[in-house]
């Protein structure tokens, strides 16, 4: 883009922004007015450009989220202290957000708004008297946490805080990365230049407003805190009259070093207490977890080192950025007491951000209306690069799928050269672990690179047609046909990319980003950096891959915070979206689709506890009872012992069982308990045929139970709760099932037998066609099929994310009436008009929980596993509707030794030798 073009862009920006309402007819109006004045020479294609683009910019929108705050008596101080305020920092920074980073209007009016609160529930930084703040702001996966806490850092400053501290993760690049942008949002100048041989040089908001001081950088973009360094400057704390910053790597030699420096120099004070206002950021704070290493110790150091920092100062704010907040990473999960202790539980209030509309979550990838052809999978790396291997693993070559995602990439890189998109693209290589089997892959890649490169570069009819004799363009031609073709518009045929090719795979460069290289993002380049990026942990955690459009990946973990950080490909790819590609196996698209509906009923309950006016407390330890959690508390502890115990409440929740055993007598057994139930509930119920279950529910009073044999359906309705306990109490759960053992569930329902679970619907759940009728429930019953996943040991997986029905089971027994106010109140909520209403909205409804049965044909994924003769067998699931009692949780022991080798691999122990 032409200098004009790019200022003419930036001052229409300024001015739409001093405007009460922007339509199109504004924007065109404006920049016609610039171009009349002849200050600004562009073409009229240009202009046109422009206008599109601010106005796809200004339809952006974004809504605050909801806060849990604690019910203590916090001193209201910023609405009375902003006409006091200047708010130097946060201007400039507001003025670099629209005019260099292109945020929409209405998202950096959120942004203001939600800061602004933010800060509100902060200790005023006048206020003498000791204080001391704990909170938690929930995101989204690269989602904007990084501009939220910037701009929070920037109005902290204007109101007064003197120190802040940016813990940034636990790998150094992404410490790095912080850094650059703190530099270029908050402190306006160079670092680097300025701790290396103190040139003031000006970037971001220094070039935009430079009349103050900038604040004083402890830290730089290339080295980590260094007490040396930081007392060369000759810095008096208690006399600091511009804003100090630390960004440092979450290690624990830092935070000691940090710690000792800031005691060293409190000493000239009298005091063992920093007296100036501190405020701390602890981004990727689920990574800040006692409970994340098999050995507690060394985790622990960090997280007794971040509240020693903290108990240092008179006055002090605590807050952790995260997006996967599952494994109530502040506390010890086997004590409820020692969450309310003086650990970094976010006692004071929890933020829920949202994302704007044009965010590129994983509802949009793995939801229920997730873009179709996103997902590719990989299904041919067990022999060239298992999911399962050891440091020595030698790859001898790389899998097809591996190929044609590299392709892919070249492909998405030509078809943003035709839309004139010159700025960055990146790809994402994720799939080990361990340093030297990356480095194999990425000399691999290089190589295969190279090749390509040389092809298209002598093809030598520079005919797009006659080119496909060459294998390699002619792969690069099927690739297209099967990602792309028929998806795009008619100005991005084969022979527009063609000619596109070389000049697209020309600058590609191969880098492996992690510990043992020196390799770094450098997206400061005047054309965009074009990289294919190789790596394992330094990848998975907070790191931005600019312009990132193809992603490879293999990952052998369930754990719901690895996988949603792992997932890089969240984010912004406007004007691109429709070219992204992941790969990764069907197994991780199946956790990924239950890790995505488990993280968006939490944010239901977010938005519900917030109206409900409960407190972070009780949010923390509804999130621990989550059974959701079973899993994340199984790793947390799974080197430090064989046995653990964990409450789980079933309180408006699903379980079902997605594993079974497969010991014959087993699923025999399994298979009477669910005949026993339905000749129970048939004794004595009135038979009635419905068209459909759905809406079939008897009005209160109804006798003592009925049945509705519906086209694919036979539901039995108002069940007593004896039957129900006989079945579960008869049932031999699969040891791998965990939200479903045996004991734990039986409990929770007697506790209620007398009252709320005393009366239950009960669906034998069929198909309105297919196979011949089968009655090996004493019904007759169209069965499901179910393609075995994986079976381990004794266990059969029907399911790697831990669902077995399908959509819309839940509403099964609920009225018509009811059906139609959960339909109504979701299609209510913006930005839901036209999506799919999730099972969970149904269960808010129920007065009596459901159980489901399931006859399922089995069918083997491949022919390596063996599977039960015959091959039909029983499944089962529970709906739970919302207890009016307090929320009572349920004891359950897990045998960690079963489940280490299936659940992790221990990719998040923040002092991995592999990799830090």
């Amino acid at each position: 883009m032409t200098d004009n073009y790019e200022q003419l862009f930036a001052t229409v920006r300024r001015t739409l922004a001093k405007e009460s309402e922007v339509t199109q007819e504004t924007i065109r109006e404006r920049i016609q007015d610039l171009r009349k004045a002849k200050v600004f020479e562009v073409s009229d294609e240009e202009a046109d450009k422009i206008a599109r683009e601010i106005e796809a910019i200004e339809n952006i929108a974004m809504k605050l989220g909801p806060i849990i705050k604690d019910k203590k008596v916090h001193r209201e101080w910023l609405d009375a202290e902003k006409a006091n305020i200047d708010p130097y920092y946060w201007d400039r920074y507001e003025q670099l957000l629209l005019e260099q980073k292109h945020f929409p209007t209405k998202v950096i009016t959120c942004l203001d708004e939600d800061t602004d609160r933010i800060l509100r529930l902060l200790g005023s930084p006048k206020n003498p008297e000791d204080w001391d703040r704990r909170g938690m702001v929930v995101g989204h996966v690269q989602s904007g946490k990084t501009a939220n806490y910037t701009g929070l850092i920037c109005k902290a400053a204007d109101a007064g805080y003197k120190l802040i501290v940016v813990i940034a993760g636990i790998h150094n690049s992404l410490r790095n990365q912080t850094q650059i942008r703190i530099d270029e949002g908050f402190v306006g100048r160079d670092s680097s230049a300025f701790l290396r041989n103190k040139t003031n040089k000006r970037i971001g908001v220094g070039e935009i407003d430079d009349r103050k001081p900038p604040p004083l950088t402890l830290t730089n973009t290339e080295r980590d805190f260094d007490s040396h360094i930081a007392t060369s400057l000759g810095v008096e704390l208690r006399t600091l009259n511009v804003p100090a910053i630390f960004v440092i790597k979450k290690n624990f030699k830092t935070l000691k070093n940090l710690g000792g420096w800031l005691k060293f120099h409190n000493k000239k004070s009298n005091s063992n207490l920093v007296d100036a206002p501190m405020l701390l950021i602890d981004d990727e704070a689920d990574n800040a977890s006692i409970n994340i290493s098999k050995d507690p110790e060394r985790v622990s150091t960090i997280n007794r080192y971040i509240r020693e920092l903290l108990a240092m100062f008179k006055r002090s704010c605590y807050i952790a950025y995260t997006a996967t907040p599952f494994a109530n990473i502040f506390i010890d999960p086997d004590t409820e007491d020692e969450m309310l202790k003086e650990d970094l539980f976010p006692r004071n209030f929890i933020v829920s951000l949202e994302p704007p509309d044009n965010y590129f979550g994983s509802t949009r990838v793995f939801g229920d209306h997730a873009d179709p052809g996103v997902i590719r999978h990989i299904e041919d790396n067990e022999d060239l690069l298992p999911i399962r291997h050891k440091n020595h693993h030698r790859v001898t070559k790389l899998p097809a799928s591996l190929l044609e995602a590299i392709r892919t990439f070249v492909l998405a890189r030509s078809i943003r050269m035709i839309r004139k998109q010159e700025d960055h693209n990146s790809m994402l290589v994720n799939v080990s672990r361990y340093n030297s089997v990356q480095e194999e892959v990425h000399e691999r890649i290089r190589k295969f690179m190279s090749v390509l490169v040389k092809r298209i570069r002598y093809e030598p009819t520079g005919d797009s047609r006659q080119a496909l004799k060459d294998d390699e363009i002619r792969a690069l031609y099927d690739t297209w046909k099967d990602v792309y073709f028929d998806k795009h518009s008619k100005s991005e045929t084969w022979d527009k990319i063609f000619e596109k090719l070389l000049e697209a795979v020309a600058p590609i460069k191969t880098i492996e980003i992690n510990s043992r290289t020196k390799s770094k993002l450098d997206y400061d380049t005047e054309h965009g950096s074009q990289i294919i990026a190789i790596g394992g942990l330094s990848l998975s955690r907070g790191l931005t891959l600019e312009g990132l459009s193809v992603s490879y990946f293999l990952l052998n973990s369930m754990m719901y915070d690895t996988l949603m950080q792992r997932g890089r490909w969240f984010g912004y790819r406007t004007g691109y979206e429709d070219v992204c590609r992941i790969w990764m196996t069907p197994d991780a698209e199946d956790w990924y689709e239950h890790i995505t509906e488990t993280i968006e009923e939490l944010r239901d309950e977010f938005r519900r506890m917030e109206q409900a006016k409960l407190t972070p407390e009780e949010f923390g330890l509804k999130v621990r009872s989550h059974p959701g959690t079973l899993i994340v508390t199984a790793r947390n502890k799974i080197g430090s012992a064989e046995r653990h115990t964990v409450r789980v409440g079933f309180s408006n929740t699903l379980i079902e069982t997605h594993a079974i055993p497969a010991q014959k007598e087993y699923l025999e057994d399994n298979l009477q308990a669910a005949k026993t139930l339905v000749a129970a509930a048939l004794k004595g119920a009135n038979g009635e045929r419905a068209d459909d279950t759905q809406g079939q529910q008897p009005s209160r009073g109804f006798g003592p139970s009925k049945v509705f044999i519906g086209t694919g359906n036979t539901l039995f309705c108002k069940i007593p709760v004896e039957p129900i306990l006989d079945f579960i109490e008869s049932w031999h759960n699969a040891s791998e099932s965990l939200p479903t053992y045996t004991m734990p569930v039986l409990e929770y329902i007697s506790r209620k037998a007398s009252k709320e679970l005393n009366e239950w619907d009960v669906v034998v759940v069929g198909l309105k066609s297919g196979d011949k009728e089968r009655n090996d429930l004493g019904i007759p019953i169209k069965c499901q099929k179910r393609n075995v996943k994986q079976k381990i040991k004794n266990c059969i997986f029907l399911s790697t994310k831990q669902r077995i029905a399908s959509r819309g089971a839940e509403k099964v027994g609920l009225s018509e009436k009811e059906i139609k106010k959960a339909e109504r109140s979701w299609k209510e909520e913006p930005g839901n008009e036209n999506k799919e209403i999730p099972d969970r909205e149904y269960r808010e409804k129920r007065e009596r929980p459901l159980l489901l049965i399931h006859l399922l044909k089995l069918n083997p994924d491949s022919r390596k596993i063996e599977l039960p003769d015959p091959p039909f067998v029983v499944a089962w699931g529970i709906s739970f509707p919302r207890s009016t009692d307090k929320e009572q949780t349920i004891e359950y022991v897990i045998n960690t030794t079963g489940l280490r080798e299936e659940i992790w691999d221990g990719d998040d122990d923040p002092e991995s030798e592999n990799e830090n």
